[in-house]
């Protein structure tokens, strides 16, 4: 799905009340807008093409708030991309600044619901690389989602035994303030597991 589709794909997507505000962010010629299938380590991108042309991709397993955070996430890397070349950190102060502009406006109890707002405020303070790093947040996001199956660490109990999306095999160990200890068995090496990680329990 590419920008020339935009009412009739991207739209369905997002929030009914931020049509008229994205349409006005990716009015540009150079901007190609896709909907991907779920991939498993992102939940979106951005990147300038060979041709000059800039392409941003999102999932089209997220529920349409995450969805909306995610494409205005991309749509910030672009539009620094723009003020800034490529002489600054990708997550850096000026993707902040920009991603926390975009953001604001769509701040608003026409566009999110009412128990996503105060905590999507608070992480708009100093927007992260990933939103999936706010717990808070993305716990409160999931209950938008479409009933799935999908596993999650802090689901997993002490010793039980899980693999990731690439079949490496952990067994589940203590948790500190925001993350899980989990051991690698095939190497003996400790990792430290985000809250949202997405697992599978092994029987």
């Amino acid at each position: 799905m590419v920008k020339q589709n935009l009412d009739a794909e991207l739209y369905q997507y997002i929030p009914a009340k931020s049509h008229d505000y994205i349409s006005q962010l990716i009015e540009n010629d150079n901007l190609i807008i896709e909907v991907k299938n779920e991939r498993k380590t992102r939940h979106g991108d951005y990147k300038e093409l060979p041709s000059k042309k800039h392409k941003i991709t999102v999932n089209n397993n997220l529920n349409q708030f995450r969805f909306l955070i995610t494409l205005v996430h991309e749509i910030a890397h672009f539009e620094t991309y723009q003020h800034y070349n490529r002489c600054i950190k990708p997550h850096g102060k000026e993707w902040k600044h920009t991603f926390q502009r975009l953001m604001l406006p769509l701040i608003h109890p026409e566009v999110f619901p009412m128990d996503v707002l105060p905590l999507l405020a608070r992480h708009f303070r100093n927007p992260k690389a990933s939103s999936d790093t706010d717990v808070q947040l993305s716990q409160v996001l999931r209950r938008y989602d479409v009933e799935n199956n999908k596993t999650y660490i802090h689901d997993v109990k002490v010793g039980m035994h899980f693999k990731i999306y690439n079949g490496r095999e952990f067994k589940r160990g203590t948790k500190r303030t925001k993350r899980y200890e989990c051991l690698e068995i095939s190497s003996g090496k400790l990792y430290l597991f985000n809250a949202n990680a997405e697992v599978e329990i092994i029987d």
